[in-house]
């Protein structure tokens, strides 16, 4: 079964930077673009990253991008997210997932295990 643990969540300042990482286990998964989503409180979920499952092309939300990074280690079946330069509003939930991309949008696949749980991320004005 696929299951994916992110973690690299925390408190930081304003213009400050966090590392998420998303470890991905079992079979299934090694086809799949993979990439972020955020849900702040009260807020939809947002489509933040992804990078396909070649880690040759990424894909990158307007708010994001320049001060994200997405990358991907295949030997470690883990997906990063270097975020730099973070504004309060990045404060939410991060969620790793798995799945396809469509116009530059990753769409999860609705399956079990192609969802994390997710990481706190709190940006601190």
């Amino acid at each position: 079964q696929v299951q994916l643990v992110e973690s690299g969540g925390g408190l930081v300042q304003a213009g400050g930077s966090l590392r998420l990482s998303c470890a991905a286990s079992g079979r299934g998964f090694g086809r799949y673009a993979m990439g972020w989503f955020r849900q702040a409180p009260g807020a939809e979920r947002e489509f933040v990253a992804a990078i396909s499952w070649s880690a040759d092309i990424t894909y990158y939300a307007d708010s994001v991008k320049g001060r994200f990074t997405i990358s991907k280690d295949n030997a470690k079946n883990t997906v990063y997210l270097q975020m730099n330069s973070l504004l309060s509003e990045a404060t939410a939930v991060y969620h790793c997932a798995a799945g396809t991309v469509v116009d530059g949008v990753l769409r999860p696949r609705p399956a079990a295990g192609y969802w994390g749980q997710g990481t706190q991320v709190t940006v601190s004005s």
